[in-house]
């Protein structure tokens, strides 16, 4: 076997091994969720005791009901301020996205990146049979980039 011969199979075999990965082999499932009922500063601090930007919030059937960010409880603090009111009175239900937009477990990881920045979001969850099963952001598809430095992604 010639050089070029051996050189073409292996751009095939890495080729191959970048389509391969998929959004479910980088998502993560042991997640922090959040419930409806919860209050606002109940999940403010749960963010910054964890470090997290966000989180889903589903029932008790684990159905994803929404998602619940910095950002939607930056924009309670400015409000609460602003009609003098106090934040514990706050839920979750009440000022979560609703609409929410989720990533299929079997896409490619790399298609992921492309929805990622068409979408200017942070995460994307994955269901399965109306379940939450987990969720994919920004930093699981960099971790995925990396494992595969240096390699043919196309």
């Amino acid at each position: 076997m010639g050089i070029k011969s051996f050189m073409g199979r292996r751009a095939k075999q890495e080729k191959g091994l970048a389509t391969a990965i998929k959004v479910s082999d980088y998502m993560s499932t042991n997640l922090i969720t959040f419930r409806p009922e919860q209050s606002v500063l109940e999940v403010m601090n749960t963010l910054i005791k964890n470090k997290i930007s966000g989180g889903p919030v589903i029932n008790e059937k684990k159905e994803l009901l929404g998602i619940i960010s910095e950002g939607d409880c930056m924009k309670q603090i400015s409000e609460s301020r602003y009609y003098n009111m106090p934040m514990e009175d706050m839920i979750v239900e009440k000022h979560m996205a609703q609409e929410v937009e989720t990533i299929d477990g079997n896409m490619n990881v790399f298609d992921a990146a492309n929805k990622f920045v068409n979408s200017k979001r942070r995460r994307f969850p994955i269901i399965e049979q109306g379940k939450l099963i987990g969720q994919i952001s920004q930093k699981d598809v960099l971790k995925a980039a990396l494992k595969l430095n240096g390699q043919t992604w196309k």
